[in-house]
């Protein structure tokens, strides 16, 4: 009989399926191994951490084996965005080059489909619509006649409308259920329903994570349905899957309760209980805990270890925790006494109870297998996680001893970049995968002929404050001789506003057009990146063959492909090492140093070497790629831990000084002018 291994080896094969059916299909050795190796994990069962350099096509590595195998398989990965490219491109481009007859479901939150009650009812909502604000909702409602699966993202406008989005789909806490009167053209339970049905199931990270009981997923009843979990982007899981395994409340859940409560007024209850008063009871003492953070002028993040959050003083904040525990209390008690002459109050009762549950952990004292940390903006959160989710993964994986029955069911995770070294140490002990398989893949590309280093050894340290100035000025330097084709990659946004402000200065007249990070949306920066400098020399349009430099932080460090040579010089500002204050790096270093280990070497160096390694992935995309990585930071090459960073990035050839590195981009300009028919110049 013909084993998984063997009819995915044929696959590969020179004169395999895959080459005859699949468009741009090239033979790719690494890629091929990779494939050997899932194949025989879904073929035996067990657990396979596999990272697969840039360019080794692990997509295809890991679709072809699922397929093939003819089990219902679930795939993950980090991002709606390539949740949806991996469902509607690369799956259905394997699926007909096997010519196989696979039924495939995309599963997303419930966040990201329409609620056709709250369709119905969103002109209701305490809210200004605009005339622009107006239209959007009539284009919803006629949408909504026509949508199979109403997913928001069919209606981009209104999905991005900080406002409406929330107003046209549900959560978990305002989701009325079988009650709810358009139940049956429920968009969310469609889908859950599609995903029950499907063999291959596309969810996002996120939705894998979604709560520790995964109730409100549809992931409880899919996962033990699967023998095959690929966890693509896997370098992600440790964060996504802290935030979602932990317990979250927020101020915006408690307005959305206090508008619930006052609705009551008008319902079916009105007159049996003082809605309003319960209602505005609830909004001041939210309002009251939100103030005492105001106060002492915090933003973002902020650490939690004793009894009150950073900078807050104990007494106030205790204070106010238990005079909006009680307010809930109250409310609790309310609509519980009155559901049980109107079933209709049964939604308002759990989401009182599970706000009552969700204070009364946070006023309780933090174990200490557990972070907690405050975050403040529009809306004030409370967080509250396991250090880490390897506790949570070895109760889902197989077990990886040997005397241990056959497993039954197969897990595969994969992302360009797992390690640092070939054990992929730092992720397997964060997802708790220690004793199963591990396997690295090169990439196929020729670095030391495609790719170039450079670290100039500035006036000013990284910390100073001119040192996004000289980084700005460095930059415009090369740009002029490149014709933009540039792409900075800053740690901070104050950093990336910065470069930003001193390029726009040094450019100014050249032609060649800076473009931030926030100025249009993701997708569209990219295209408008790419597209400056597409248009030839003898273009009707010569303006936008300047070209342009891209300046971005954060989402931009991963997740984007140009390939050719509209990027040809990388920059980095700074060694992309975790802030320290960040609440979730103080309390995993804590946790290092108190069971005897060394927190920036088991913990701050390995970040900052994936993290770099992942940004600089950015660079050569393609064989034919070309470029120059530029680190901003002498670090790199004067610390002794240097030496391991660099052992992380792809082997590129080193400049000596700044002549070098303007020679090597001269070259790349003269290569590209001669290929492109233009006489080089000097």
């Amino acid at each position: 009989m013909t084993t998984l291994v063997q009819t995915v080896e044929s696959a590969f094969s020179e004169n395999g399926v895959l080459a005859r059916q699949l468009e741009g299909f090239r033979l790719r050795s690494g890629q091929q191994a990779m494939a050997h190796a899932v194949a025989h994990v879904m073929q035996e069962g067990g657990v396979l951490a596999a990272e697969a350099g840039t360019g080794v096509g692990k997509t295809l590595a890991y679709l072809v084996p699922a397929l093939l195998s003819g089990e219902r398989v679930i795939i993950s990965t980090a991002t709606k965005t390539l949740q949806e490219q991996l469902f509607f491109r690369d799956l259905p481009n394997v699926v007909r080059a096997l010519g196989l007859p696979v039924q495939m479901a995309l599963l997303k939150g419930r966040s990201s489909y329409l609620c056709a009650q709250r369709l119905a009812t969103a002109h209701q909502a305490p809210y200004d619509f605009s005339a622009h604000d107006l239209e959007l909702l009539d284009t919803a409602r006629h949408w909504a006649q026509v949508t199979v699966e109403g997913d928001m993202a069919e209606l981009g406008a209104v999905q991005d409308h900080p406002v409406l989005a929330g107003l046209l789909t549900s959560t978990r806490e305002n989701c009325l259920g079988t009650s709810c009167p358009s139940y049956t053209n429920c968009h969310t339970l469609k889908a859950r329903q599609r995903a029950m049905q499907a063999e291959v199931v596309v969810v996002n990270h996120h939705l894998f994570f979604a709560d520790a009981g995964v109730r409100a997923s549809g992931m409880a009843e899919l996962l033990p349905s699967v023998r095959t979990v690929i966890l693509d982007e896997a370098h992600q899981l440790s964060d996504i899957g802290v935030q979602f395994l932990g317990q979250r409340w927020s101020t915006a859940q408690a307005q959305s309760l206090a508008q619930a409560l006052a609705a009551q007024n008008s319902g079916l209850a009105r007159g049996m209980a003082d809605w309003l008063g319960l209602a505005a009871d609830l909004a001041q003492c939210t309002k009251a805990l939100q103030g005492l953070v105001v106060q002492v002028g915090h933003a973002s993040r902020c650490t939690w270890v004793d009894a009150s959050p950073e900078l807050v003083p104990a007494a106030p904040w205790e204070a106010a925790m238990r005079a909006l525990l009680l307010a809930v209390d109250r409310a609790l008690e309310t609509s519980r006494a009155l559901g049980m002459a109107w079933p209709e109050l049964g939604t308002l009762v759990q989401r009182c109870q599970d706000m009552q549950d969700s204070l009364q952990l946070f006023v309780q004292t933090r174990p200490v297998d557990q972070l907690r940390w405050l975050e403040c903006g529009a809306t004030l959160s409370l967080h509250q996680a396991p250090l880490s989710i390897a506790a949570h993964m070895r109760a889902l994986l197989p077990p990886a001893s040997v005397d241990a029955p056959a497993p039954r069911t197969s897990w595969i995770f994969t992302s360009a970049t797992l390690g640092t070294d070939a054990q992929l140490s730092w992720f397997v002990k964060s997802c708790g995968l220690e004793g199963h398989k591990v396997l690295q893949v090169a990439s196929p590309f020729d670095y030391a002929r495609q790719a170039a280093l450079y670290v100039p050894i500035g006036a000013h340290a990284p910390a100073a404050q001119e040192h996004s100035a000289e980084v700005g000025a460095l930059v415009a330097k090369g740009a002029r001789v490149l014709g933009g084709r540039t792409m900075v990659l800053t740690t901070t946004l104050r950093a990336m506003r910065a470069v930003a402000q001193a390029l726009s200065s040094d450019l100014a007249g050249s032609g060649i057009e800076v473009l931030v990070q926030g100025q249009y949306a993701k997708r569209l920066l990219l295209e408008n990146f790419a597209q400056s400098h597409a248009v030839s020399r003898g273009s009707a349009h010569p303006a936008r063959g300047h070209g342009s430099v891209l300046v971005a932080t954060a989402s931009f460090w991963e997740g984007v492909d140009i390939v050719g040579d509209a990027l040809q010089m990388l920059v980095i500002d700074k060694l992309p090492f975790a802030p320290p204050d960040d609440p979730l790096v103080q309390s995993r270093a804590l946790a290092i140093v108190q069971a005897g280990g060394v927190a920036f070497k088991e913990l701050h160096l390995p970040q900052a070497a994936l993290t770099l390694k992942q940004g600089a992935g950015r660079l050569i995309r393609s064989e034919t790629d070309r470029g120059v990585l530029v680190v901003c930071d002498p670090r790199l090459v004067q610390k002794p831990y240097g030496k391991k960073l660099i052992a992380a990035l792809p082997p590129m050839r080193r400049l000596a000084d700044e002549q070098q590195w303007l020679d090597t981009l001269v070259s790349l300009r003269n290569e590209r002018q001669a290929d492109a028919g233009d006489a080089p110049r000097a």
